[in-house]
């Protein structure tokens, strides 16, 4: 096994562009293992971590491009770095192809293009802030994707917005919708009258296709960040994004969407919904009703529900609504075939909130349900390769994605999670989701349709059902084919969920015994 470093000094590409990259460079035949990234020490700190350090990376200066590959033979590692190079050039040369003009910092293409009022920010965690201030300084609203920012820099960031009436979305902001313009992560879906503000990028992708789905369409999808709702940070993005909301005259109907937020933030919330003269549905999960309710607004307890009462709210017709009931049938077909000895939900999420939606759906139901995101520390994994029980995995939170790109891009990590997984005889249902739209892997169903057949019959052999349940996020005008992601994954012999409550409850109705 050879290991070979290239390091381009004083070469710079964002971290979106570095995910992608890397993803690429890792399917470059003969290539065992590939990272491309920035030169910085968290960069250096995941290299040393999967044994690829070298002197090389060590010298290596923040403002350098790092190309480090795992082959089995120099001659292997040379044709990878032949192949890396031909998509950096790619890039750069796709970049020039559509006559853009690029500038040196932000004060620069602010003064250059006046009109210009809003920044959408991914660099390196250590440079974030210090550009997020510099966009706000220029009076240009920000959607910060980039994450490792510190807690005090994002509420100085969030404080200075709020004085200047400017929006500032993250950091680790993964999806917006602008004036019917998707951003970062984001679905294709019809322009609209519904309003939303995200503390969740999947939960806020989810909400956006099911109100798609319904028949409605969105005016704004603003991101908040995940910390957002945090006690520290007081949910400033998002109180500041339903007074926007408030004032947009195409907005009718407002969504708010959050994991568990901090219960004193809630009911800042809860004081500003009061004052909102239009409907505000929200989706807070493991949220307080009665709270919600008695400040005016509209409670969902789940996501399909709340995207299905803020359209009902828009004026939309209920008996004309197709809302794909949870197919009881299938439940109990699926039971009589589960042993009694397959008792167990194991969840592998990219998405955060829909990890989060399927694990709490779960524990209305079962005590013993773990997770690497448990707000409880005595459900917390305590290694998070190691699965105890009812387990859920989110692939996209940090622990993950340090150094490599997210799951929705480079599916490898669960690909290699779902085959240890599928192996366990106590294992009932495997449900994962499949995110599609913008920045999202070009076929995140194919990719995973090889494991899927040989993990199903590789228990067939064992004399088991493996219950493989998958929900695929997204709508028809996605740039992938929904529909034929939807029969890839049917053919394969998994279930399709329609959406990502009905993933959850169904994951769930499988493996209760003894009904």
């Amino acid at each position: 096994m050879t290991i070979q470093v290239l390091i381009k000094p004083n070469t710079f590409f964002d971290s979106v562009s570095l995910m992608s990259l890397s993803t690429k460079a890792n399917q470059i035949e003969g290539v065992e293992q590939a990272i491309i990234a920035m030169g910085t020490e968290m960069n250096k700190e995941v290299i040393r971590n999967v044994g690829l350090m070298t002197s090389e990376v060590e010298e290596a200066k923040t403002s350098d491009l790092m190309i480090v590959v795992k082959a089995e033979s120099d001659e292997l590692c040379e044709n990878a770095f032949v192949g890396i190079n031909e998509l950096l050039t790619k890039k750069n040369s796709a970049a020039v192809g559509k006559g853009e003009v690029k500038y040196s910092t932000i004060s620069s293409a602010a003064s250059a293009i006046p009109e210009a009022n809003f920044a959408v920010i991914s660099v390196n965690g250590a440079y974030a802030a210090r550009e997020a201030k510099k966009a706000l300084e220029n009076d240009l609203h920000v959607m910060l994707f980039s994450d490792n920012v510190s807690l005090e820099d994002e509420i100085e960031l969030k404080k200075l917005a709020h004085e200047k009436g400017l929006l500032m979305m993250g950091p680790d902001c993964g999806t917006a919708i602008i004036n019917n313009v998707g951003l970062a992560f984001a679905n294709a879906v019809r322009k609209g009258s519904i309003g939303v503000v995200g503390a969740s990028g999947t939960g806020s992708q989810e909400m956006s296709v099911r109100i798609h789905e319904f028949g409605g369409g969105i005016s704004q999808l603003i991101g908040t960040g995940g910390r957002d709702l945090s006690e520290k940070v007081g949910g400033m993005m998002m109180l500041d994004g339903l007074r926007a909301l408030e004032a947009d005259e195409a907005t009718k109907v407002i969504v708010l969407v959050s994991k568990p937020p901090a219960p004193s933030v809630e009911d800042k919330i809860c004081e500003q919904i009061k004052q909102c003269t239009k409907p505000v549905v929200v989706w807070f999960i493991g949220g307080n009703e009665e709270k919600v309710t008695k400040a005016g607004g509209h409670f969902a307890k789940m996501s399909k529900e709340a995207a299905l009462k803020a359209v009902l709210l828009t004026g939309a017709d209920e008996s004309k609504i197709n809302k794909k009931a949870l197919n009881i049938p299938l439940v109990n077909e699926v039971r009589a075939k589960l042993t009694s000895d397959q008792k167990y939900i194991r969840g592998l999420f990219c998405g955060g909130t829909l990890c989060d939606e399927a694990m709490y759906t779960a524990m209305e139901k079962f005590d013993n349900v773990y997770s690497n995101i448990q707000k409880n520390p005595d459900y917390l994994l305590k290694d998070i390769n190691v699965s105890q029980e009812h387990t859920f995995i989110d692939f996209g939170d940090d622990e993950f994605t340090q150094g490599k790109p997210h799951p929705m891009i480079d599916p490898s990590t669960r690909i290699a999670r779902f085959k240890q997984e599928a192996k366990d005889p106590s294992v009932g249902v495997i449900v994962m989701d499949f995110v599609l739209g913008f920045g999202s892997h070009e076929d995140p169903v194919g990719v995973m349709l090889p494991h899927i057949i040989e993990a199903k019959q590789q228990a067939e052999q064992e004399g088991r059902h493996l219950e493989i349940l998958g929900y695929i996020l997204g709508t028809e005008l996605d740039p992938q084919n929904y529909q034929e992601q939807i029969d890839k994954l049917v053919a394969s012999g998994a279930t399709h969920a329609s959406s990502s409550q009905n993933a959850g409850l169904l994951a769930r109705e499988f493996v209760v015994k003894g009904e």
